[in-house]
């Protein structure tokens, strides 16, 4: 569906000296240096997939992302978007994807929904039965008819979302690229999002490219994620396998019948350094944290419960936000 090798995106910066001197040397003799917005980045992704492609700011997405949709040349190296290079293709390549920005509309501002809806159905030549079925579907995921004619610019933030959404979704693209979708959003409308997205992508096999800081979304909606760092790649795979790799760190949570003890929590048996185990008390809990690669969970309960009256315990793998942490430091343990 995607196959991208080797991609480079350099930009030409111009460097200049402060004050009007240096605005005058710049102009008559500019001095440049190149800036690898994307270095040699190759990936693929499958028909049907949700990928998160996510990284700080600058790291190189928003770049990637517009060499995918044809917006820009890449310096090098090769894009394949079912079939077509984008920047060669960009009429044929725009029929078959859909974008959605979180900060920006393709909707008209001061037209009713329904008219932008219209526009866009001559745009892409939506024949009149696949337009109704596809509103139809939009409509029982997004609640359409609640404000169809109301003027896009009196919209709230979260039903211009949806509007978004299902306006890019109308010629029925194969692929779809969302920059933060839920962005703004509240608790209620980020589920509601990403209930849908669920939804469209399993009816229609939509591939979904998914750029987020939001690593909820990453949680809920994605397979595989991959993480773009100064314009590399520096890691790539399923949330599973990120687990496994950079997910070692547990927590046992005990509750005691007699309440945290006054002396702190002796685990010298186990001759572990303090990265690798380590306690701490918390809201009248002892929180153990305790790598899973050296130990267990049953080693940990038996010490605790051969000393204490354990009155519940519970375990807690570590939430996306710090596994993603742990890949930017390097911290894994393999």
């Amino acid at each position: 569906m995607i196959e991208v090798q080797h991609l480079t995106k350099e930009f030409k910066k111009i460097e200049k000296e402060p004050g009007l001197r240096g605005m005058l040397k710049a102009f008559f003799k500019a001095k440049t240096s190149i800036k690898k917005a994307v270095d040699d980045v190759s990936f693929t992704i499958n028909k049907g997939e949700i990928v998160g492609y996510i990284g700080a700011n600058g790291a190189g997405k928003s770049t990637t992302i517009k060499m995918l949709t044809g917006i820009l040349n890449p310096t090098s190296g090769t894009i394949k978007v079912n079939g077509l290079v984008p920047f060669e293709d960009r009429v044929k390549n725009a029929y078959q994807i859909g974008v959605v920005f979180g900060q920006r509309t393709q909707l008209w501002w001061d037209l009713p929904l329904g008219e932008s809806f219209t526009i866009l159905k001559e745009i892409y030549g939506i024949s009149d039965a696949d337009y109704q079925e596809r509103f139809s579907f939009f409509d029982e995921l997004f609640n359409l008819k609640e404000f169809i004619r109301s003027p896009v610019r009196t919209l709230s933030l979260g039903q211009r979302m949806r509007a978004d959404i299902a306006a890019s979704l109308l010629h029925n693209p194969q692929i779809l690229f969302l920059d933060e979708p839920t962005i703004g959003l509240d608790v209620v409308a980020k589920h509601q999002m990403r209930e849908a997205i669920k939804m469209m992508n399993k009816k229609y096999q939509t591939t979904v490219i998914l750029t987020t800081h939001d690593l909820d979304d990453i949680a809920e909606l994605c397979s595989r994620i991959l993480i773009i760092d100064n314009g590399k790649i520096i890691y790539e795979g399923t949330l599973q396998e990120i687990k496994d790799t950079f997910g070692f760190m547990k927590t046992v949570t005990f509750e005691l019948a007699e309440g945290v003890p006054s002396e702190p929590i002796s685990l010298e048996m186990f001759k572990l350094p303090s990265e690798d185990l380590h306690s701490e008390i918390k809201e009248g809990k002892v929180l153990v944290h305790f790598n899973k690669k050296k130990i267990t969970v049953t080693q940990v309960a038996q010490v605790m419960m051969a000393n204490y009256r354990v009155s519940d315990m519970s375990v807690a793998e570590p939430d996306i936000e710090t596994l993603v942490g742990n890949i930017y430091q390097g911290k894994a343990i393999l």
